[in-house]
């Protein structure tokens, strides 16, 4: 299955890359993930990281014109570098490898659904939540935010956010159907990507509003997690320096794997 992860892998991540949704890092990024999550994990793994990735990567596109003056304040848009790859796939690949040694193969599936979940989650709560009319709260305070403030949620995100976690939840359903080899009721299924998916999605708002690194322009005074802005170095704001959204995403989805864990057990 390692040869057929790394073909198909290429043929997606170069067809991403053509489209603008993938840097060449994040081609790279792209082909070792989706190599190691189908070389171990096996096709249904594969599917539900392509729910993700695939509708991830059209919502990006989508609005993109709106979106922009937004996501000038974002670390990374757009074209997904190798750390993001890293960020949002890594520990499924982990997961993947380890269901082969150390991990139960129930266990975890159960901890990749919310890992997927809440990577999937967060994107389209991310893409989608940009475009809200409503000005996003903090999550901490609840007091308005400008659009794109790291730990801002809308209801409009939130609402898509439950459907992306919901797609991976359906992806892993239909598989396990068509294996034969699901042992859980569709609800079971959907519910632990849900709340997997949310759980997971919350953490990265709440980590993102206290704790990842904030930026300030000094030449327009904007809030940002960006290193440079405006054509100048930022200034440091708050958070740990150490802590980026690309760590920042990845644990979160630690914590939404988890939690889709314990429900499942």
């Amino acid at each position: 299955m390692l040869f057929w992860g790394l073909g198909t892998s290429a043929l997606v991540a170069g067809v991403a890359y053509r489209k603008g949704s993938l840097s060449e890092s994040g081609f790279w990024g792209a082909v070792l993930v989706g190599t190691l999550i189908m070389g171990f994990g096996g096709l249904l793994w594969y599917c539900m990281l392509m729910a993700f990735f695939i509708s991830g990567s059209a919502l990006s596109h989508y609005k993109k014109e709106r979106k922009g003056e937004v996501e000038a304040n974002f670390a990374k848009t757009g074209r997904r570098d190798f750390g993001q790859a890293l960020a949002n796939g890594g520990l499924g690949s982990l997961l993947a490898v380890l269901s082969r040694t150390v991990l139960s193969p129930g266990a975890a599936f159960a901890m990749f659904l919310g890992v997927m979940a809440t990577v999937s989650a967060d994107t389209w709560a991310t893409e989608i939540g940009v475009l809200s009319k409503e000005k996003p709260r903090s999550v901490l305070s609840w007091q308005e935010v400008p659009p794109g403030t790291s730990g801002g949620v809308s209801l409009l995100g939130t609402g898509a956010a439950v459907l992306g976690a919901l797609l991976v939840g359906l992806v892993a359903h239909i598989g396990l159907r068509l294996s034969g080899a699901t042992y859980l009721p569709m609800g079971r299924t959907l519910m632990a990507a849900l709340v997997g998916g949310l759980a997971g999605c919350f953490t990265d708002s709440l980590l993102g509003a206290s704790c990842q690194v904030i930026f300030r322009c000094p030449v327009c005074g904007t809030e940002t997690e960006k290193r440079e802005h405006c054509g100048r170095e930022t200034e440091y704001l708050r958070g740990y320096r150490w802590l980026n959204n690309d760590l920042v995403n990845l644990l979160a989805s630690g914590v939404g794997g988890l939690v889709a864990l314990l429900y499942l057990a």
